[in-house]
């Protein structure tokens, strides 16, 4: 865990930012008090099961997209 002042953070951002995506804690201070904190950012994870369980209780479309699509163009609502 890192702690830099703003004005220091200005400059090394980008070597800031690479030591918080491996993991390390870097907290940005303004007149020595915290103000800020760069951390590995987290990727949303898709819960499959409730994925699943949300869709599988839509209703079947009657028509696929590209029926559906040609349909809308020939009618000409597209």
């Amino acid at each position: 865990m890192e702690t830099v002042t703003i004005a220091n953070a200005k400059t090394r951002l980008s070597e800031l930012v690479e030591r918080a995506a491996a993991g390390e804690t870097v907290f940005i201070t303004r007149r020595g008090r915290p103000v800020a904190r760069l951390v590995l950012a987290e990727t949303p994870r898709i819960d499959v099961p409730a994925l699943r369980a949300v869709t599988g209780a839509m209703p079947r479309q009657s028509e696929s997209a590209g029926e559906f699509v040609r349909r809308m163009r020939d009618e000409g609502r597209y």
